[in-house]
């Protein structure tokens, strides 16, 4: 008698463990690009920027390994969509650095976003 009151009870409870993992994969996922180290006044430093920042955006379009063509279709527009957006970030970092003015307390970082 109490095991279809079991069964129902473990297909609720493991219900409500899916909906927080839906709901935490439609957060926005973004990662913190540090260039302190670099001149981006020169060509190798800002070759480096964009290379952190084509990295960063493999770890924030990371989707399951698939080899179906259209999660690899996703995964590449999320990868070009983030690398397009931190463009201007990485435009006003390379105008700053051959423009340098004091600055106190700034941060020598951009921020790649999934979307």
């Amino acid at each position: 008698m109490f095991k279809p009151i079991t069964a129902i009870a473990a297909v609720l409870i493991a219900g409500a463990l899916v909906v927080p993992t839906v709901s935490q994969a439609a957060e926005i996922s973004s990662v913190r690009v540090s260039y302190a180290d670099l001149d981006l006044g020169s060509a190798p430093g800002q070759h480096a920027l964009r290379g952190r920042i084509a990295f960063a955006a493999r770890v924030v379009c990371e989707f399951e390994d698939s080899r179906q063509l259209e999660v690899a279709k996703a995964t590449n527009l999320c990868r070009s969509d983030a690398i397009d957006g931190a463009e201007p970030q990485l435009e006003a970092a390379i105008a700053s650095a051959r423009h340098p003015t004091v600055t106190v307390g700034g941060a020598a970082a951009l921020i790649v976003t999934a979307r």
